[in-house]
């Protein structure tokens, strides 16, 4: 084997080499668990030995960054680009795949070595001048490395699997939260763009980013659990043909598939292997290692089905979905095929995933071993269908349920209120008191003499828009987000006649149209722009408004009434939808003196605690429960730890109440939660906006009792 000249470490504080290091090292530390004897072994042909990983990743940067790039670079030893080329046909020829475990030589020690010198020669690329196409091939060979650190933990998962004493890869390997089973939530109809946008790294089949049509549909929130699993396999999924597509029938029966991959039953119950070692399976948590046919067939006996991938990420962009990307890859009824548009890459590197694009199915979203920060919302991992030894799970989803068409108590609010009547600690959602009788009460509401945050904000408004007329961009799009009768705006647009187009968001179609017809005669020459559309799950805005600046108006308080997560989250969809340079007007009621806050939620009238109880009132109409309204107790309290105002419920006496088929238990004086309202402080608004990306850039304060206008600034 010859040498180049000798070359040093340098450190450096470049980010790219950095990076490099940073990448280069985790592989180094998760091969450190293993012996020599771990490392050659090739447990099955889709496997790899973790020898042979840490060779070819080192193989990429020799063969795409040195060979080409250094003049003076000698390879460590020609025989390696025979041994550890992979798949790149363009390159040349290579050891057969299924017989890698047979490479007993060149050993371990020698792969490390190669390791070392490889580094070192990159090191000194790194240091030198490098240029935009250089930086991106490095870039893809540590996204590469990081993708094969991914395959040397499942690779060996299953030696270890194979062997008798099942030992652990690491006994405190972190294990997947347990939680409660997901609930389906809803996504409108529209256009929506996918892939991804052109800033920072991302593989070539991630884009090119283009609209797509979505159907109205549903998704869950959370991944299907263990305990589901074992559901399905005791309603006997596995040996009923109807519910698996034929092939996957097939297959099922000629591997004798009864359960997920790694799961074994004894005396004491069902077991599984983990990189912990073989242990108990927890019900709550969940379920992985399952091939396609598996995830469609328990989607089916679900009366569900797999989400596409452009219906996966909507709804992670409309921030819908919990356990995103650290449990395990979720299975799409996508096929993997190219976007429109799309044109691999010239060269060897070309072949990096154009070719693969046959015969197999898109997974998205990432897995418990996969590398920090390598995940992307636009991510687009691949395998065949049948595949298990991959940390594969699922997510249900289903198309919108039609009014009309199933029975109302499958609706959303049903399963909501079915879940906050079951839970603990009894809740509902504060956006069911808006019915027709609901709305009304809450009009009533803001003419009350105690509710001071309507007449406080417009006085606000009255004095300030001058100020906030003069941040808004000539010829700039204002986009009002739950949007109402539109009356508060119009303060804003008469002091800004220089806003080009007005979209105001609504989930009423009625109030909407009413609302832009008004405005259009008032504003002959504002392009009124209306989008039917929940606010708080806004993915797209119309057409009209394609290219001009953007400023989003939110007043009202309503931010108060979202939990802290959901808060961030919906600022941090506000921030996706308007773009990078946008602004965001956002009214907030400011903590104040307790007494001033107990009346405005529990008037002297009694009409607060009247729209509190039309809550029960709709369920007893739409969901065919027997509530005794008079029976529950209008409360209002201060939570001084949280700061915020709460609505509850309180039951009078003990009763037991049904809804939709369900019977639910109340103790005297238990309590039926019903709505938070925050109340912030400059600096914990502050606070709360930079967790979603914003930057307070202006905020105005009314005399007392006080409300907030915050501009924010992406």
């Amino acid at each position: 084997m010859r040498h180049s000249r000798q070359l040093r470490e340098t450190p450096t504080t470049d980010p790219l080499c950095k990076r490099y290091q940073s990448v280069r090292g985790r592989t180094e530390q998760l091969v450190a668990p293993l012996g020599p004897e771990d490392m050659v072994v090739q447990s099955m042909p889709d496997a790899s030995p973790a020898k042979w990983h840490m060779a070819h990743t080192t193989w990429f940067f020799e063969t795409f960054l040195l060979i080409p790039n250094v003049a003076d670079y000698t390879p460590f030893d020609p025989a390696f680009g025979y041994l550890f080329n992979s798949y790149y046909e363009a390159v040349g020829p290579r050891h057969p795949r299924p017989q890698r475990g047979l490479m007993t030589r060149p050993g371990v020690d020698q792969v490390k070595a190669y390791r070392k010198y490889v580094d070192k020669h990159m090191s000194a690329l790194l240091m030198g001048g490098l240029s935009d196409e250089l930086s991106s091939l490095i870039e893809l060979g540590l996204a590469h490395e990081e993708q094969h650190q991914e395959l040397l933990l499942i690779d060996i998962l299953h030696l270890f699997s194979l062997s008798s004493l099942k030992p652990a890869y690491d006994p405190s390997w972190p294990k997947d939260a347990a939680g409660r089973r997901g609930q389906f939530k809803p996504l409108s109809a529209g256009l929506t763009q996918i892939g991804h946008s052109g800033e920072g790294f991302a593989f070539d089949n991630e884009g090119p980013r283009h609209t797509t049509y979505l159907q109205s549909f549903e998704i869950s929130d959370r991944l299907v659990t263990n305990g589901e699993w074992m559901s399905f396999m005791a309603d006997g999924g596995y040996q009923t043909a109807a519910l698996w597509l034929s092939e996957g029938w097939t297959l099922i029966q000629e591997q004798g598939w009864t359960a997920p991959f790694y799961w074994q039953h004894d005396d004491n119950g069902w077991k599984r292997m983990s990189l912990r070692g073989l242990e108990d399976i927890d019900p709550n948590a969940p379920v992985t290692h399952i091939s396609y046919y598996e995830a469609a067939a328990f989607a089916m006996w679900a009366d569900a089905r797999l989400p596409t991938e452009a219906e996966w990420e909507a709804a992670a962009r409309a921030g819908l979905l919990e356990q995103v990307d650290d449990v395990a890859w979720q299975w799409t009824q996508s096929a993997y095929s190219a976007y429109p548009g799309f044109k691999p890459s010239v060269g060897a590197v070309g072949e990096y995933n154009g070719k693969f694009m046959v015969n197999q199915m898109v997974l998205r979203g990432g897995a418990s071993v996969t590398s920090p920060d390598h995940s992307r919302l636009t991510y687009r991992n691949f395998f065949p269908t049948d595949k298990r030894w991959v940390i594969t799970g699922l997510r249900l989803a289903r198309d919108s349920r039609q009014p009309g068409v199933v029975n109302p108590q499958d609706s959303e609010f049903a399963r909501d209120v079915i879940g906050g009547l079951s839970a603990e600690h009894k809740s509902l959602s504060p956006k069911y008191f808006y019915d027709a009788k609901g709305s009304e009460l809450f009009e009533a509401i803001c003419a009350t003499d105690e509710y001071y945050p309507t007449n406080a904000e417009t006085g606000l408004l009255k004095g300030i828009a001058g100020d906030i007329a003069a941040s808004i961009p000539n010829g700039a799009a204002l986009v009002e987000f739950g949007s109402g009768a539109s009356e508060k705006t119009r303060l804003v647009l008469d002091a800004a006649p220089h806003v080009a187009a007005y979209v105001p968001i609504d989930i009423s179609a009625t109030a909407l149209k009413k609302a832009a017809k008004a405005l259009r005669q008032s504003y002959p020459n504002l392009v009124v722009a209306p989008q039917v559309d929940d606010f708080t799950r806004v993915l797209t805005l119309p057409e009209e408004v394609d290219g001009l600046t953007r400023v989003g108006f939110f007043p009202g308080s309503t931010i108060g009434n979202f939990t802290h997560d959901e808060a961030v989250d919906f600022l941090r969809g506000v921030h996706q939808v308007l773009g990078d340079h946008a602004q965001f007007i956002v009214g907030v009621d400011m903590v104040k003196d307790v007494d001033t806050l107990i009346a405005a939620y529990d008037d002297a009238q009694g009409v607060t605690a009247r729209f509190n109880q039309n809550l029960l009132t709709r369920i007893n109409r739409e969901l065919g429960g027997n509530f005794d309204v008079e029976a529950f107790r209008h409360l209002a309290v201060w939570n001084e730890e949280k700061a915020r105002m709460e609505m509850h419920l309180v039951s009078q006496v003990e009763q037991v109440v049904t809804v939709a088929g369900h019977r639910f238990h109340f103790a005297a004086g238990e309590r039926l939660h019903t709505e938070n309202s925050h109340k912030f402080t400059v600096e914990s608004f502050t606070d709360l906006a930079a967790q979603a990306g914003w930057s307070v850039s202006q905020h105005w304060i009314s005399d007392a009792p006080e409300v907030a206008l915050f501009r924010l600034q992406a």
